[in-house]
């Protein structure tokens, strides 16, 4: 893999951004140690430390971080004959709020396996590439993504009156500086003409220090990546007044792994891949299970969770690495160029240079997996029978979930109407319950909470909407109005009461 030399200027620029954003962990699960990844002796064993870094609170990293991490499945696939028969594992878990930290530390030397968005693996990339003193960094394996953006979010205070990003003009609003949330919200802003350095104030923000600024009202909006476009509305001291699907432009998280570690113990980074596999295994099998699960570990409610990567989620899972992967990296190029944060000699069409997904291979042909099938898998998306009707869910964009505070399982619909009079028997059965709701949005499928979401109701057909713009458009192709979640449950009400005869 090649690259042209950064200038000196640009570089400086760049490690600045690297080196100052979120230099806190939010909640490291080792202490950072300064070893290296040279094998050592103790009691005649040789020592091998596999030191990863991930974001626990950012959902999409989960499979490759969490997950593994607490079911203790890189020790299951950990080599164990041959060359590593002798090896005692030193397994070294560190989990920050952002990728520019683990950056940080896989430069030190003390991070080897590292889990990040698009923008940061891009800066990291390029980064090592001119102090990695011959080391690189190489993407060897995809987590979840949003073909068009989804996940990255601006929210504004909930009591705020501001509901466009036109409206931010001369407002501050603060981001994680270096994230794929960065670049979404700088792309959002050069499509309606503002200039951020001009028009408005922009302040770095890591996603704590953000939610209390919200609730206290000390910035007037503040954008982020997974999940806390969800997380902080869900919360309720937040409002979504954008969604990063509106970009159209894909985004995702990725494993990156440094090259000398790679060469060094290949079979290593194959088990770590294994792993990945499994705990991709796991949670489409039993999301329900796995949210409850993820919840416990790290401190981001299961409904928000299972909102992300639950079938029809706001992200799907895909551990091979294929063209919306490099489109995501291409325009993280581009952004950071016109920032100045990459040297402009640098070709986005480079970045089919900087992955290499023949350990994944490996890992799936041992595994009785074949690439192409994953690589062009069908979508995650709701399926079986409705939990009322009983009949076929055939079209996922019109369904609609329903999960009770203390039930294990989500409940599924064909249709939104299906679901309110399902909701309506239960809650009338259980007296006082709570309860979470999603639905779909009608033209991505994209998934919803229901009381943040547009509706249009034409007889019985309810369709869902995440703008209200969408909303209206569908709205006026069909000669009714658009209504909000209460008044679709109000015109089914009555029709629910109890006969008095």
């Amino acid at each position: 893999m090649y690259l042209h030399q950064m200038s000196r200027r640009n570089l400086l620029s760049c490690l600045l951004v690297v080196s100052l954003v979120f230099t806190s962990a939010c909640s490291d699960q080792t202490s950072d140690k300064n070893s290296t990844n040279d094998t050592s002796s103790t009691n005649n064993k040789k020592v091998i430390r596999i030191a990863i870094g991930t974001q626990d609170q950012t959902i999409n990293t989960v499979t490759g971080g969490a997950v593994i991490r607490e079911q203790k499945l890189l020790e299951k696939y950990l080599p164990k004959t041959g060359k590593y028969e002798n090896v005692k594992y030193q397994i070294e878990w560190t989990s920050y709020t952002s990728g520019p930290p683990i950056t940080n530390k896989m430069l030190a030397n003390q991070i080897d396996i590292g889990m990040m968005g698009d923008f940061p693996s891009t800066i990291n990339m390029t980064t090592f590439q001119q102090k990695g003193n011959g080391v690189r960094t190489i993407y060897i394996a995809s987590l979840a993504y949003g073909q068009n953006g989804a996940g990255n979010a601006v929210m504004v205070p909930k009591n705020s009156s501001i509901n466009t990003l036109n409206e931010l003009r001369g407002k501050q609003v603060s981001v994680p500086f270096g994230s794929a949330a960065h670049g979404m919200l700088l792309k959002a802003f050069r499509d309606i003409g503002i200039n951020p350095q001009k028009d408005l104030t922009l302040i770095s923000q890591s996603p704590e220090v953000a939610g209390s600024s919200l609730k206290t009202g000390q910035i007037d909006a503040h954008a982020n990546f997974v999940p806390f476009g969800e997380l902080f509305p869900f919360r309720g001291f937040a409002r979504k007044i954008f969604d990063g699907s509106q970009t159209g432009v894909p985004t995702f998280h990725g494993v990156l792994v440094r090259s000398d570690f790679a060469q060094e113990n290949p079979e290593i980074v194959v088990a770590y891949l294994k792993a990945l596999l499994e705990a991709n295994k796991m949670f489409r099998e039993q999301p329900d299970e796995m949210a409850t699960k993820i919840e416990k570990w790290c401190g981001v409610e299961r409904e928000v969770v299972y909102m992300f990567l639950g079938p029809s989620g706001v992200q799907q899972i895909n551990p091979t690495i294929r063209q919306v992967n490099f489109d995501a990296l291409k325009n993280s190029v581009a952004t950071l160029k016109q920032l100045g944060r990459v040297d402009n000699s640098i070709n986005p069409e480079d970045v089919t240079k900087w992955a290499d997904d023949s350990y994944l291979r490996q890992a799936m042909k041992d595994m009785g997996l074949n690439y192409d099938e994953v690589a062009n898998a069908k979508d995650f998306v709701i399926s079986g029978e409705d939990a009322q009707t009983k009949e076929p869910i055939k079209e996922p964009k019109m369904a609609a979930q329903l999960w009770f505070k203390g039930d294990d399982k989500v409940m599924n619909f064909a249709s939104v109407k299906n679901m309110i009079v399902m909701l309506q028997k239960l809650k009338s059965e259980r007296k006082q319950s709570q309860e979470v709701i999603f639905v779909h949005d009608r033209n991505n499928g994209e998934k919803l909470f229901a009381e943040n979401s547009f509706y249009v109701k034409n007889g019985d057909e309810i369709s869902a909407f995440l703008t209200q713009k969408d909303a209206q458009d569908f709205a006026q192709k069909s000669g009714v109005k658009v209504v909000d979640f209460k008044e679709i449950q109000q015109s089914y009400a009555q029709t629910q009461q109890p006969s008095k005869s």
